[in-house]
């Protein structure tokens, strides 16, 4: 049956389990020896382009995931960005000059790009876009018809139906035919646009809300069937729609993680973190992708956020220490209107000026970057907690870290794997001795943590 008459999404996809759960699953993190990502939400591209010089790249961020390129409705909001009325690079955001200006400077700081795309659907409304484009629901000249949505045009509303997930309107947007050959074409060519500016990858947008079938058809369209995939498909129990469904074509952000780090860092023990990732049910390592928060949950409360400080950074710091999936720093602007738009349009002058976070460069989740670079590939070693809010963990030979997220300050000798030696505590810039027993002791104050990895004698 074809799903061609109308229909609105704004979410993420779905699908066909048995084509994917019967491929061979891609290798999730990213290519390359450095996986993390900074998500610089709602960054004009040109400020992307000069961070990514000054401080991504020297950093060791080996990705950077920059907001939606593609045309989209008018308004001041951050959601605009999601409603895209045609596929021209023509955004708030930068036009296609400064997309490639910022792709070619950003691969010269040796930092890759990844590209959140919106292909699940299209407007909600009518009007002119942002590069000019007249449209109405349903008709994007030049693009879409009618008869290239699905036929319901009602908001999803049983997420314990598969069909109303992936046929039905996310929150009243155009919901697009992923099923229908035109339309697998047409979002194929924007991405292979994309793709010959120089992209690396990109972040599916509401990618349950599309059968993972469909996504693996028009991955196989691309120019680089290759690049880097990561799928937002949100867990929820005893839904029709499952994230491990769209392992086959690469990653799935594992939203489980960040939910449960809020309520084990607000309302449980650290200590029971020492088995976190597939041994709490998530989905496999290497086709998992994390974080703390991310735009949207930062804004309904699900996480943590920039607004729970210390908390927030030390739930920063045990993620990129921890070697589970391949971690994206969110890093966005202050807010008190949910709604709320971009500070300057999106221009960034300074961080931490204009309302601007700049999560991804606060000094202790900045360093652990490296930390997390130094130590890629060697297991946890020499686990110890206190069974409340105190852990320390090794990284193999390669690094150890401490986390004290108790009220008080602790005093103690950890046993760790290091070569003896002195080594920078990259939390606070202070240095720290291992003896010739791998034993080294620190004092840390209350919600703080220690970081040390080979390599980094001096601070």
């Amino acid at each position: 049956m074809a799903r061609r008459i109308l229909a609105g999404a704004l979410a993420a996809a779905t699908a066909t389990t048995a084509l994917v759960m019967n491929s061979p699953s891609a290798q999730a993190s990213p290519p390359g020896t450095k996986d993390v990502t900074a998500v610089l939400f709602e960054w004009k591209y040109a400020s992307v382009a000069t961070e990514c010089t000054n401080r991504l790249g020297p950093a060791g961020y080996g990705y950077v995931q920059v907001s939606p390129p593609a045309e989209h409705i008018q308004g001041s909001q951050w959601w605009t960005s999601y409603q895209p009325v045609s596929y021209r690079i023509a955004g708030r955001l930068g036009d296609t000059n400064a997309f490639r200006d910022m792709v070619n400077t950003c691969h010269s700081a040796g930092v890759k790009v990844v590209v959140d795309a919106v292909i699940n659907h299209m407007s909600a409304g009518s009007g002119t876009g942002t590069g000019g484009s007249s449209y109405t629901k349903y008709d994007y000249p030049g693009l879409y018809s009618s008869y290239d949505f699905d036929n319901c045009t009602s908001q999803v509303n049983n997420y314990q139906d598969r069909w109303n997930v992936q046929n039905c309107e996310l929150v009243g947007l155009a919901d697009l035919d992923t099923g229908e050959e035109y339309v697998r074409s047409a979002i194929a060519g924007y991405l292979n646009t994309l793709l010959s500016y120089g992209v690396d990858g990109f972040r599916i947008d509401a990618a349950k809300h599309m059968p993972a079938a469909d996504l693996a058809n028009i991955k196989s369209r691309l120019s680089n069937p290759n690049a880097y995939w990561k799928q937002e498909a949100i867990y929820g129990a005893g839904e029709a729609v499952q994230p491990s469904e769209y392992t086959g074509t690469g990653d799935v952000q594992e939203f489980r993680y960040a939910f449960d780090l809020k309520r084990v860092f607000n309302n449980e023990n650290l200590a029971y973190l020492k088995n976190y990732g597939e041994g709490w049910g998530y989905l496999n390592s290497s086709v998992a992708g994390v974080f703390v928060d991310n735009h949207d949950t930062e804004r309904n409360g699900s996480t943590l956020s920039y607004k729970d400080n210390a908390t927030y950074t030390l739930a920063n710091v045990f993620m990129l220490a921890w070697p589970y999936g391949a971690p994206d720093i969110n890093s966005g602007y202050e807010f008190t209107d949910h709604d709320a738009g971009p500070p300057n349009g999106g221009t960034v002058n300074a961080c931490w000026q204009d309302g601007w976070k700049c999560q991804h460069a606060w000094p202790e989740i900045q360093r652990m970057v490296a930390f997390r670079n130094a130590t890629r590939g060697q297991a946890v070693t020499n686990w110890w907690d206190n069974g409340n809010d105190a852990i320390a963990f090794g990284r193999g030979s390669k690094g150890f870290v401490a986390i004290n997220h108790e009220p008080g300050s602790l005093s103690r000798t950890y046993q760790t794997s290091l070569p003896a030696g002195t080594y920078c505590n990259v939390q606070n810039n202070t240095t720290v001795t291992v003896n010739g027993s791998g034993q080294l002791t620190a004092t840390l104050g209350g919600n703080t943590a220690l970081a040390v990895y080979a390599g980094k004698s001096s601070c």
